[in-house]
C-alpha cells in the first residue's frame, strides 16, 4: 500500500495548504482545525488508498517539491536569471497601486489586489483565487473564487493566519475562464505538483501569484493578541493584520458584547507581531527553504530597506517569472493602474532577513531532526549551514516557542519569553 496524507498529518509535516482535499478523487478528505491550525482529516470508507491511488501524497508539499526541477521546467530560458535565494526569476521590481486607498489599506502597497483588479477589468482573467476577512466565520478567514471588483477589494491585505485554499481546485474546475491563484509558497507547491496529474486544471490557471512567507502563523495567534488587548471576538466586524500605511498595523473595529459599545483599535505590526514571530509559527514552517515563493510567476512581498522605507504608505517588492509577466506589469504602468520601478537583486535581498535563515538554518534543522529520529521533507536543492552553532541553539529555542505556543496553560510566560528572544 503506498502512503497517504495520513502518512504527513503522522510525521508532523503537513503545512494545512489543504490541498489534499481538493486532489483526492473520491472526496474522502477534508480539513478540520486541530490546536490551532488546519489538518486534512481522512474518511476511510471512501478512501481508495488500498487500492492504489495515494494521489494526496504524491501531491502533498508538506513532504517536500522538487523545487529547482519545478522551477527549471517552468521558468529557465535566455532572458532569465538564477540566484540561490531568490530562484529562477526575470525582473525584480518596487511598485505600489496608484489608488491610493488600496495602496494606504493593503499589508504594503496594493499590487496583488490592483493587478488583480486590472487583470479582471481588462477580462484578461475571469476570476481569482484570495483570502478574505469573514466576522462571521469563528476562523475569521475565506478562502473563495472572487469574480467581481468588491470582493477583490474585500480581500486586500495579509492574513496572519492558517490558510486553506481546500476548496479551490474543484471551483476554478467548476468554472469556465482562467484564473489567478494567490497564496504562499506552501500552496504554490502543492499546486505545482497536482496540475502535472490534471491537465483541465492548469489549463484554467492563468497565474500563481506568491506571497514571500517567513513562516505561517496558527489561529492562536489572533486568539492570543485579541485577548491580550480584551478584544472581544464575537464582537467583531472587521479585523486586518496589516492596514494603515507601509507595514501598517492591526486594526479592530466592532461592538463590545457586554457593553454594547463601539471600539476601534490599533496597534502598530511590529510591536504587536515581531516579538510574537515564533511562538505561534507550525513546526513544519521551520524546515521550508522556499521563502520567495520561487514556483510562483510573480512573488510579491515588502521592501522595508531605504530609501523604500521612508515611504508611510506603502511599497511592494515584486519578481517575476514567467514569461509575460514582465510584460503584464508594464502594460498596468503604462495604463497608470500602478507603479513600477527596476530593483538590484541585492537590495531585495537585503530586504528579507529570512530568506538567509530558510537556506541556512533549515540544514541543521533538518539534520538535527534525522539525527532524532524524525521524518523530515525532501527538496532537490542543496542546503549548506555556515553558522550551524547558532542555528543548533535556535532549533532548541524556537521549539521551547512553540511548545509554549502551543499550550494556553503557558501563554502566561509568553510576555516573559519574548522580552528575551535575540535569535529570530
Amino acid at each position: 500500500m503506498g502512503k497517504s496524507i495520513l502518512y504527513t498529518v503522522s510525521n508532523g509535516l503537513c503545512t494545512g495548504c489543504g490541498i489534499c482535499q481538493g486532489a483526492c478523487p473520491n472526496t474522502s478528505i477534508t480539513m478540520h482545525v486541530k490546536s490551532g491550525r488546519f489538518l486534512p482529516v481522512v474518511d476511510q470508507k471512501s478512501c481508495k488508498n488500498d487500492k492504489g491511488c495515494h494521489r494526496c501524497y504524491d501531491i502533498c508539499p508538506g513532504v517536500g517539491v522538487k523545487l529547482n526541477c519545478i522551477a527549471k521546467e517552468e521558468f529557465s530560458g535566455a532572458d532569465t536569471f538564477y540566484n540561490g535565494k531568490i530562484g529562477y526569476y526575470r525582473k525584480c521590481f518596487t511598485g505600489y497601486s496608484n489608488n491610493y486607498d488600496v495602496r494606504y489599506h493593503s499589508a504594503s502597497g496594493g499590487m496583488v489586489t490592483q493587478l488583480l483588479v486590472w487583470m479582471l477589468e481588462k477580462k484578461l482573467i475571469d476570476g481569482a483565487a484570495v483570502t478574505a476577512f469573514r466576522s462571521k466565520s469563528e476562523l475569521l478567514v475565506h478562502s473563495f473564487i472572487a469574480t467581481t471588483k468588491e470582493e477583490i477589494l474585500s480581500a486586500k491585505s495579509s492574513k496572519y493566519a492558517p490558510v486553506t485554499l481546500n476548496n479551490i481546485i474543484h471551483d476554478i474546475k467548476a468554472r469556465e475562464g482562467k484564473f489567478v491563484i494567490v497564496g504562499l509558497p506552501c500552496h504554490i507547491h502543492g499546486l505545482r505538483k497536482y496540475e502535472k496529474i490534471d491537465k483541465k486544471f492548469k489549463d484554467k490557471v492563468f497565474a500563481y501569484f506568491g506571497l514571500y512567507c517567513s513562516g505561517s502563523k496558527s489561529f492562536y495567534l489572533t486568539e492570543y493578541v485579541l485577548d491580550k488587548y480584551n478584544i472581544n471576538m464575537k464582537g467583531l466586524s472587521y479585523l486586518s493584520y496589516r492596514d494603515e500605511g507601509c507595514l501598517g498595523g492591526m486594526v479592530a473595529k466592532g461592538v463590545d458584547p457586554q457593553s454594547k459599545q463601539s471600539y476601534r483599535f490599533y496597534e502598530d505590526y511590529q510591536k504587536y507581531s515581531h516579538p510574537l514571530r515564533s511562538f505561534f509559527v507550525p513546526r513544519r514552517c521551520l524546515f521550508c527553504i522556499d521563502h520567495f515563493a520561487e514556483l510562483a510567476d510573480i512573488s510579491f512581498g515588502d521592501i522595508h530597506v531605504m530609501p523604500y522605507s521612508l515611504d508611510k504608505v506603502g511599497i511592494n517588492s515584486l519578481v517575476t517569472r514567467k514569461s509575460g509577466m514582465t510584460e503584464l506589469l508594464y502594460e498596468a504602468a503604462s495604463e497608470r493602474a500602478i507603479s513600477l520601478s527596476d530593483l538590484n537583486e541585492d537590495v531585495l535581498l537585503s530586504s528579507q532577513i529570512a530568506v538567509k535563515q530558510k537556506k541556512q538554518r533549515a540544514s541543521t534543522f533538518i539534520k538535527i531532526d534525522r539525527i532524532l529520529g524524525r521524518k523530515v521533507p525532501k527538496y532537490d536543492v542543496k542546503l549548506d549551514d555556515s553558522f550551524v552553532c547558532r542555528s543548533v541553539f535556535s532549533y532548541g529555542f524556537n521549539m521551547l516557542q512553540q511548545f509554549v505556543g502551543n499550550h494556553k496553560s503557558l501563554w502566561s510566560i509568553i510576555s516573559v519569553l519574548k522580552k528575551k528572544t535575540t535569535i529570530d
